[in-house]
């Protein structure tokens, strides 16, 4: 389960069909996203599909992104996190998302607070407010073995404030598919048993998906080309995104 297709295979060999009429279900959504980007990433054409029907949907944004180029002299990181989140809020209205269902924790992008940092509590405890706001029946978050050390934890952050809460319903829990495809191993693949595969359909919004992804400008494109360590989501990096489907994992209780 080394490459990239082998995984792909494997967790679609396990996955469930998510009928479209099944999706009211989800009632109020919240999407975590480490990063700006990772919500047209990971789950865009779910959003999309969920806004068709009138389900609301909030976004929250928890680092601030600036890590993509930390060496551009024209972009320092408090300009880089201003492109970053209007580049954001325009992926949002591309998916139906108005700009007050936002929120952006502006975490440092590459330190998300794991649970061994002093500044955990305080992201756990913000999380738990929003929480409280929005009252989620469900939320979306990376997957919980993501290769990247961002949205592991916050993975981590969404966890302990589920934990830590008592007066609520627990939301059902979807984990979306970022790095797994590109950078992961067999040991990031879920276990036997531990997690239901489910499959959405969204053939009938990638247009409008592919669309909030291209709103990510310094992501997609050279906008920002003098940084020669930048990061950039290439052509080929994106073809892990063109299947007509989105994968979540649930873990299961049994």
């Amino acid at each position: 389960m080394r490459s990239g297709i082998d995984k792909t295979l494997a967790l679609e060999s396990l996955a469930r069909a998510v009928p479209l009429d099944e999706l009211s279900n989800f009632g109020t959504v919240l999407v975590v996203a480490p990063h700006p980007d990772d919500e047209s990433l990971g789950c865009g054409g779910t959003i999309a599909l969920l806004r068709e029907r009138g389900q609301p949907v909030h976004v929250l944004f928890v680092s601030d992104g600036t890590m993509s180029h930390p060496n551009s002299p024209s972009y320092p990181a408090s300009r880089l996190a201003e492109v970053r989140e209007a580049e954001a809020l325009d992926a949002l209205r591309v998916l139906n998302v108005s700009p007050g269902q936002a929120t952006f924790m502006r975490q440092k992008d590459s330190q998300v607070a794991t649970p061994d940092r002093p500044d955990f509590t305080g992201a756990v405890a913000a999380l738990q407010t929003l929480l409280d706001t929005v009252k989620p029946d469900t939320v979306l978050v990376p997957w919980r073995r993501d290769p990247h050390r961002d949205h592991r934890a916050s993975w981590q952050q969404l966890a302990a404030a589920l934990d830590q809460r008592t007066t609520r319903p627990r939301p059902r829990v979807l984990e979306y598919l970022i790095w797994l495809w590109e950078l992961g191993n067999e040991a990031d693949m879920p276990g036997t048993g531990e997690m239901t595969v489910w499959s959405v359909p969204i053939e009938s919004v990638m247009a409008q998906r592919d669309r909030a992804i291209a709103a990510h400008r310094s992501q997609v494109t050279r906008l920002i080309d003098d940084d020669p360590t930048a990061f950039y989501l290439s052509p080929e990096l994106l073809t892990h995104f063109d299947r007509p489907r989105e994968l979540f994992l649930e873990q299961n209780t049994d």
